[in-house]
């Protein structure tokens, strides 16, 4: 967001910073087709040369040499975390009334820009690849763990985002419907942005006389070099430009404050008693935790703030993310029982499950998860971004890192366990039963899920 930020405000300069090479930060070996300069094998975007040399200035930077923090980018950044503590501070109804205007705008800028894009020339080259499938790649692994990861980012599934929000709805809720329309809007959202981004990339491949292969690039670049550039070619380009970062500042706003509500719910939650004892109490916690995600992001606005972003995307929600579903869906349909969950669903709706859901959540789901965290262990990728290999011990930590979320699962059903009286079959008849059934089994000495009958139940 703050580079969104940082785009956004430049986007008012005539001409756009990123369409020229006669700038301080511009190299020797920037080039412009329209200009009709010679092109050599060393050749880059003035729109690349502004990302990396003007806003980020990794040139020369590591991750063993991260550099001095940039100082513009703290600004802008600052700015983003204290908007977003302004729009938490009321809390859950405030964040409720801002997601109308983060959650449907960046659909209207997007409907703008697909209608300019599908008037460029080489739009329907840019839409032909986009929708023409290259069936060779379901070989490899790597595309069914990003497709796997990606579905995960773009639904909030595992992030505890949903179940925070759900957790201030009513009983009755029909949280089926809700969930067949996020599931639809989250995959509709994900094609049509598709549509947006390629109507542009065949434009700009038609103009440069390159395939689109050589101009479609993954991650930041796509956002910050080759769209920019893409845009910085049509006719009022600072009206184009500044929609479309407005656009990302509002997605990144939206993601954001679900990302925090969530941490603030659940630990207010569970120390609920402690905030009610003081007067604004939690309003200083919200706080807190604001100013802790900023201090944290601060690495990211180094001079080689690139690596530890592309770091973190890699390792912090990458398999520990998978890992976390995985073991939600054992625990939800295993553990807690697919009768019990089918019970539950059918007080608050009015009807159970269907079998098609019961099978998916008990076995498809688990098998599924598993096979992908499984191939993508079997198959290591060394971590890289552009042409620089991360060292090795930056590559021993981050799968640590990915590993050390996920040692929290044991440890605090170690301590559950732990806190129950008696023999390990007792303590071990109480930690994976509900509190509601606790006196079944003082009283009767009955253990639901010690039965052969809780763990084969499907209908």
């Amino acid at each position: 967001m703050g580079w969104s930020l940082h785009y956004t405000i430049n986007s008012f300069s005539s001409p756009l910073p990123w369409t020229t090479c006669n700038n301080p930060w511009n190299t020797e070996n920037c080039y412009i087709k329209d200009k009709g300069t010679n092109r050599t094998l060393n050749s880059t975007s003035p729109a690349s040369e502004y990302f990396r040399r003007s806003v980020l200035g990794i040139e020369n930077h590591s991750m063993d040499n991260l550099g001095p923090v940039k100082l513009d980018l703290l600004g802008y950044v600052a700015i983003i975390y204290c908007l977003l503590y302004l729009i938490i501070f009321k809390g859950i109804r405030s964040t409720g009334k801002v997601v109308w205007v983060t959650a449907t705008l960046p659909y209207l800028v997007m409907l703008v820009l697909l209608i300019r894009g599908l008037t460029l020339e080489g739009a329907g080259k840019g839409i032909y690849y986009y929708l023409y499938p290259n069936l060779t790649r379901l070989n490899d692994v790597q595309v069914w763990s990003d497709a796997a990861k990606q579905i995960f980012f773009s639904s909030g599934a595992g992030f505890g985002v949903h179940l925070t929000y759900a957790s201030y709805n009513n009983y009755h809720n029909n949280c089926y419907r809700d969930c067949i329309i996020t599931s639809f809007v989250n995959c509709f959202t994900s094609i049509f942005s598709g549509f947006v981004i390629f109507t542009f990339l065949g434009s700009m491949a038609t103009k440069q006389n390159r395939s689109i292969e050589d101009v479609v690039t993954i991650g930041p670049g796509l956002v910050f070099e080759v769209y920019p550039e893409a845009i910085g070619s049509l006719p009022g380009a600072q009206f184009w430009s500044m929609l479309f970062f407005i656009m990302l500042i509002m997605l990144g706003i939206d993601s954001a404050m679900g990302g925090l509500e969530c941490v603030i719910t659940g630990i207010s939650d569970e120390f609920k008693t402690w905030f009610r004892r003081k007067k604004h109490r939690k309003e200083w916690f919200k706080f807190a935790i604001v100013l802790s995600s900023f201090i944290v992001s601060i690495i990211n606005i180094t001079r080689g703030g690139m690596y530890t972003y592309t770091f973190l995307d890699s390792y912090a929600a990458g398999i520990s993310l998978l890992l976390a579903v995985l073991f939600e869906v054992l625990a939800v349909s295993w553990v807690y029982g697919l009768d019990q969950l089918c019970k539950d669903a059918d007080a608050m709706l009015g009807s159970p499950p269907g079998i098609f859901w019961r099978i998916c959540w008990k076995f498809i789901s688990p098998i599924l998860i598993f096979s992908i965290i499984l191939l993508d262990l079997s198959y290591p990728v060394p971590l890289k971004y552009d042409e620089y290999t991360y060292p090795n011990w930056a590559q021993i930590f981050g799968i640590i890192f990915t590993f050390i979320p996920i040692t929290f699962v044991p440890i605090l059903a170690l301590i559950e366990y732990s806190q129950f009286p008696g023999p390990c079959k007792r303590k071990l008849a109480y930690s994976i039963t509900p509190i509601s059934e606790h006196d079944t089994i003082k009283n009767q000495g009955y253990v639901k899920r010690f039965s052969w009958r809780h763990w084969a139940y499907i209908r």
